[in-house]
């Protein structure tokens, strides 16, 4: 039968910038008596990635616009994060009932940009990595080069969903694992043609992940076994484009 085993990776240090987050990786399988086998993914939240990566801004050093003052009022939230969220946004989506809805550089549409405080140091921020992609790709050829062994690595983020209740996991970083799963043009068990079914794989992988990835016990690492999940994708094939989407 097919299945899926999930470990969430307990132990590894407060991350600072410039960590070597494979060897810390390799060290929590270690210390919990696994290790990586060909078709392992890896789910690594993007916090410890952002903190390897200097991506932890300090409060003190932002200085609001006027329209960040005004935002940050109505909403009740930090002027300084307000601004550092705009700083990150391209576009602002919506701002309503105490919500910042952005489109950051990368494409993604969500709350305050990435932007968040939880799990940064006092008087900190983190904000997404910069090239989520090449921040799998560069912890998977480490993890290769360490173990000689092939795995996926999922970069991820925690994202509220429109008409759902709850916060979910994604993938905004790819390496060695496929975005998509294309069932179009196959056929379903009574033999009729499936001409909209495209799985959102790496999404659903991260999500699954997170049941065991606990934000407040310091488990920011999953390893995702027993599923083929390779490829070679990028993380942006899973955002829809602006011409085929129905709320912009």
């Amino acid at each position: 039968m097919p299945h899926l085993e999930l470990i969430g990776l307990s132990g590894l240090p407060e991350v600072e910038a410039g960590a070597d987050l494979a060897s810390l990786i390799l060290s929590a399988l270690r210390d919990g008596g696994h290790a990586l086998s060909p078709g392992d993914v890896l789910v690594v939240t993007h916090k410890i990635v952002s903190k390897a990566e200097g991506c932890e801004v300090p409060l003190a050093g932002l200085d609001p616009s006027p329209l960040a003052a005004r935002w940050a009022e109505r909403l009740g939230k930090d002027p300084r994060l307000v601004e550092l969220a705009l700083r990150q946004a391209v576009r602002i989506v919506r701002m309503d009932k105490g919500v910042l809805i952005t489109e950051t550089r990368h494409g993604l549409v969500c709350a305050n940009s990435g932007v968040d405080a939880s799990n940064a140091r006092p008087g900190y921020a983190l904000t997404l990595p910069v090239d989520p992609d090449g921040s799998a790709h560069r912890l998977r050829e480490a993890l290769r080069r360490a173990t000689g062994v092939d795995t996926g690595v999922i970069i991820s983020d925690t994202f509220g969903r429109p008409w759902r209740e709850g916060l979910m996991n994604v993938a905004i970083g790819l390496a060695g694992v496929r975005a998509l799963e294309d069932y179009r043009g196959r056929h379903d068990t009574f033999g009729r043609p499936l001409v909209a079914s495209v799985l959102a794989v790496a999404d659903a992988i991260a999500a699954a992940a997170e049941l065991v990835m606990r934000k407040n016990l310091r488990i920011p690492v999953a390893l995702v076994r027993g599923g083929r999940f390779e490829g070679d994708s990028r993380a942006p094939e899973l955002l829809r484009r602006a011409e085929s989407d129905l709320f912009r």
